[in-house]
């Protein structure tokens, strides 16, 4: 039997953080909540981060990579299956909106929070919704699409209308109606005038 290594203070801040800015907003999330609750001192606390700012950059750059590790992981096994085309996309989706602590997209609730501005905060958020971008339209080139980057910007408007829209209905089965859509992406393609 293993014993696992009790977490720094830093990575215990940094996990009662994202838990916290995740469920309950950037702003509404004070320092001192994080730290009574991570269980550090305060002390502790800005030895890790010199700010609240720092920490929600480390937060949304922890989320961004953890967050596009499991969607290519999803997406690239559902492309696995034979005949498999953009609508796996909707699959890793829906099981994302079924999950008992789903509170949409931090990167969306980022922008929104953070209104119009420059901020770190907003580059990460931006800097996320190119990636993501990027690989649906590597995913549509891959799978033999004319315009793969005309149908990611399609396929990004179908994505984020159905994460905000699980996030506001509560309803998981907006994934069905997402998968429908990003198939049809297909067929149109397919039906337009060369």
């Amino acid at each position: 039997m293993t014993q696992s290594s009790p977490l720094s203070a830093r990575d215990r801040i940094l996990q009662t953080a994202s838990r916290l800015f995740y469920r309950e907003g950037l702003r509404a999330t004070g320092i001192d909540r994080i730290i009574a609750e991570s269980g550090v001192a305060k002390m502790s606390f800005y030895r890790s981060f010199a700010s609240k700012n720092d920490l929600i950059a480390e937060f949304l750059r922890q989320r961004h990579a953890a967050w596009m590790q499991r969607f290519r992981t999803g997406v690239e096994a559902g492309l696995a299956i034979p005949g498999a085309g953009l609508e796996v996309m909707a699959d890793v989706l829906e099981a994302w909106f079924r999950e008992p602590d789903f509170r949409g997209c931090a990167f969306i609730n980022t922008l929104v929070e953070s209104g119009p501005g420059d901020g770190e905060e907003v580059a990460i958020a931006r800097a996320h919704k190119a990636e993501l971008e990027t690989y649906v339209a590597e995913v549509a080139e891959r799978l033999g699409m004319l315009e793969p980057a005309s149908v990611a910007a399609m396929a990004m408007l179908i994505i984020e209308g159905a994460i905000v829209r699980a996030q506001m209905t509560g309803d998981p089965v907006v994934g069905g109606l997402c998968r429908i859509l990003l198939a049809q992406l297909k067929a149109a393609e397919a039906s337009s005038p060369p």
